[in-house]
């Protein structure tokens, strides 16, 4: 089915559904994917249809390319609301992840001080700990748990690596609130595979992890563009609303998107 890559090492302003008018930081290379996970819904697609020679951007590389795009979006009137490292796979797998925050950091202060910096992030890294120093720099620190069921993570986010779901769990727990935790609930099934992650069987024991995280807020969402396998479906609002409401139980703010 389509999927897309990103321009590289900076793309957009694009609208997103959680964050606003975002400006997309890519620290892999505009020809493919690098990434720890190789997720079933993956919009950039499944890694191995998608693999390159090239290596990540270095941070000079990014951030001449972010400093450039910002003062012509400051020229145009209209800043970013966010500046987001995601791009075409895991941007904390980058060798100078560390080094393009802190420099990201340095060039909002000065040309874009209203706006945030964000991390879209699996969490495979989070554990490194030039990589949580760097993530405890930015505004939105968003780290991936779709489920607190190690079965179900290899079959709907397969690691590329080792992954441990309980290890995952305390070292999101390690930022000490300072995390927000993105999950994907969806419906349908791959290659004889149930992939509903919606019922009790998964939600409850995801709340429990919640609870050891004690994030700053929890993010849901679905399946909302092409997926590189088919057989995958949305969830309901209903069934999205109602999960929100049980983690707003646990006083953690909740944001949903359909």
């Amino acid at each position: 089915m389509p999927t897309f890559l990103n321009d590289s090492p900076v793309f957009g302003p694009v609208r997103s559904r959680r964050l606003g008018l975002s400006l997309g930081v890519n620290m892999m290379p505009a020809a493919g994917k690098i990434c720890t996970f190789d997720c079933l819904y993956c919009e950039n697609g499944l890694n191995a249809e998608r693999r390159c020679a090239q290596r990540h951007n270095t941070a000079e590389t990014v951030l001449a390319s972010l400093e450039r795009s910002l003062l012509e979006m400051r020229e145009t009137g209209e800043l970013p609301d966010v500046i987001t490292f995601a791009g075409n796979g895991e941007p904390t797998a980058a060798p100078e992840f560390p080094e393009a925050v802190a420099g990201a950091v340095r060039l909002r202060d000065e040309i874009a001080p209203s706006c945030r910096i964000a991390v879209l992030s699996n969490g495979t890294r989070a554990d490194v700990p030039a990589v949580h120093d760097a993530l405890m720099l930015v505004d939105d620190n968003i780290l991936k748990l779709d489920t607190a069921d190690q079965s179900y993570i290899q079959l709907l986010d397969r690691p590329v690596g080792p992954y441990d779901v309980e290890h995952q769990i305390e070292t999101f727990a390690s930022f000490g609130g300072h995390v927000i935790v993105q999950t994907m609930f969806l419906t349908g099934s791959f290659d004889g595979h149930d992939l509903d992650n919606t019922g009790e069987r998964y939600v409850g024991p995801w709340l429990d992890a919640l609870q050891r995280i004690r994030p700053q807020e929890v993010t849901i969402y679905t399946v909302a563009r092409d997926t590189p396998v088919p057989g995958l479906e949305k969830a309901s609002p209903a069934i999205l609303d109602g999960i929100a409401e049980r983690v707003r139980a646990l006083g953690i703010p909740c944001q949903v998107s359909y």
